[in-house]
């Protein structure tokens, strides 16, 4: 039954929450920008277009923002009961903390399965959405991507590296430019400076290249009547086609299998597929590698001779081979020994890159249920935080959020690297933050309930005084002997 207690403890939570939220949300929005702006700069993009960037990367950052969100609002929460002196009213009617902690534990689990609901049907959709959007706009405008110092190689055919930009994004130095032929070998063009421009209908990539060669090779393949062309020049000017990196509607099905944008029905198909591939890999390595490696089948015969009472060996193996042929059996074991080798290696590989994808998909099958249970933990760190340091407003709580949040942050991150290092299981590594802050969470309400000093500078100044003064009285006690 709901009391007055629950509904005055819930609508001191409601405004903080929504207050928390949505800067918790601005924030983590601004950090997708921040770190993307050298691919959104300059690309010319529309309005609608930016309206379903931001969209998109909210929606992603929802079950990050959630748990932040809770961890604020609720150290806000009881830091404001117990600056009003709420909270010792309370208290003084006999009501325990847990009693009072009640309704907000109630709406930390309402709101981590809204949680999990979002991340397991909203965000895939939303990932799957927003590689799709980013990789459009990223190769929108060529012109713009080429950075200095690296290849670009997003125009089909050619491969581009600038060494230096000028402050105008058109000047451009110490340029390489590969082109990829089916022929031989790849053309290549290279310049002392030039001018790159994109055509009035942004149809084209116009280099005007100055004080460069050009180099080709022309001939059949696998003879050496081929030509060699080296064409010095003082002006060049080479067009790209850009017309198939236009802003386009990509096709979301080369991104719909990455398994950030599988939900959890999807993804335990998934592992159970990749777990019966990895079963079933060694036998089909045994079936592969022993038509190879014929000699297996005769390994336990022609080793010793036996001869009555004692075993002799026979001769090496070495020994046993005929003069003629010795180079012949040499040069055929030697080709076996590579071509299983080589067998092998691509099998390693393979059953390397399934464990990677295996391990993979089930950091984000733990990912959906850790951070939906994040919301409880990190609540259940607030409330007891709030109540102890009692003060509200944004200074103090926002200090000790910032602090537990990072804290938080750090160990999933650290967890989650663990995981793709395979240093230790995806439970281990995606649980990893979860398992240190519930002790902690436990500690601080253990103080909460018992009206606590811990965050008291009063309580420490007198702790150190006595400290000092018993100091004092021991180095005159000892002096005086």
């Amino acid at each position: 039954m709901i009391k007055k207690l629950d509904i005055l403890i819930i609508r001191s939570f409601i405004g903080p929450f929504f207050a928390t939220f949505l800067i918790s949300m601005f924030v983590l929005v601004m950090q997708f920008f921040w770190l993307y702006i050298d691919d959104l700069v300059g690309k010319g993009l529309d309005i609608f277009t930016i309206l379903k960037l931001i969209m998109f990367v909210a929606a992603t950052a929802v079950p990050l923002a959630l748990p932040l969100a809770l961890l604020i609002s609720s150290i806000m929460t009881f830091g404001n009961l117990g600056e009003t002196f709420e909270l010792v009213a309370i208290k003084s009617a006999g009501i325990p903390l847990l009693r009072f902690m009640r309704p907000l534990v109630l709406t930390s689990v309402f709101i981590a399965g809204i949680a999990f609901l979002f991340a397991n049907n909203i965000i895939p959709v939303a990932q799957l959405k927003l590689a799709t959007l980013k990789t459009d706009i990223i190769v929108a405008k060529p012109a713009f991507d080429i950075k200095e110092g690296t290849f670009y190689n997003q125009i089909r055919g050619f491969s581009i590296k600038i060494g230096k930009k000028e402050k105008d994004d058109s000047t451009i130095r110490n340029v390489v430019i590969f082109e990829k032929t089916p022929g031989l070998q790849d053309n290549m063009l290279l310049a002392e400076s030039g001018i790159m421009r994109v055509t009035a209908d942004k149809k084209f990539l116009e280099f005007i290249l100055r004080n460069g060669w050009r180099y080709e090779e022309k001939g059949p393949r696998f003879t050496i009547n081929t030509d060699y062309v080296r064409l010095g020049f003082k002006e060049y000017k080479k067009v790209l086609d850009l017309r198939e990196l236009q802003m386009s509607e990509s096709d979301e099905q080369n991104f719909k299998y990455d398994p950030k944008m599988l939900s959890i029905r999807q993804l335990n198909k998934a592992i159970d597929s990749l777990d019966k591939v990895n079963a079933n890999l060694e036998k089909l390595n045994i079936a592969q590698i022993s038509p190879i490696l014929n000699f297996l089948k005769y390994i336990d015969t022609g080793w010793v001779a036996v001869d009555k009472a004692q075993i002799k060996p026979v001769k090496t193996f070495a020994e046993t081979i005929p003069d003629s042929v010795k180079l012949s059996v040499y040069d055929r074991a030697i080709n076996q020994v590579n071509n299983a080798k080589g067998s092998i290696g691509v099998m390693a590989d393979e059953y390397a890159n399934k464990l990677k994808s295996l391990r993979y998909h089930q950091i984000e099958w733990h990912r959906k249920f850790a951070l939906s249970f994040a919301c409880v933990v990190l609540f259940l760190i607030g409330a007891p935080l709030g109540s102890i340091i009692r003060k509200g407003g944004l200074g103090m709580p926002l200090v000790f959020s910032i602090i537990f949040f990072v804290i938080f942050h750090l160990f999933n991150t650290f967890g989650e690297k663990f995981v793709k290092e395979n240093v230790t299981s995806a439970f281990v590594g995606m649980w990893l933050s979860t398992f240190v802050l519930i002790p902690i969470a436990l500690f601080l309400i253990y103080k909460a309930m018992r009206d606590s000093q811990l965050f008291n500078q009063e309580f420490y100044y007198r702790s150190f005084r006595n400290i000092r003064k018993f100091i004092n009285s021991f180095r005159k006690s000892k002096s005086a002997s």
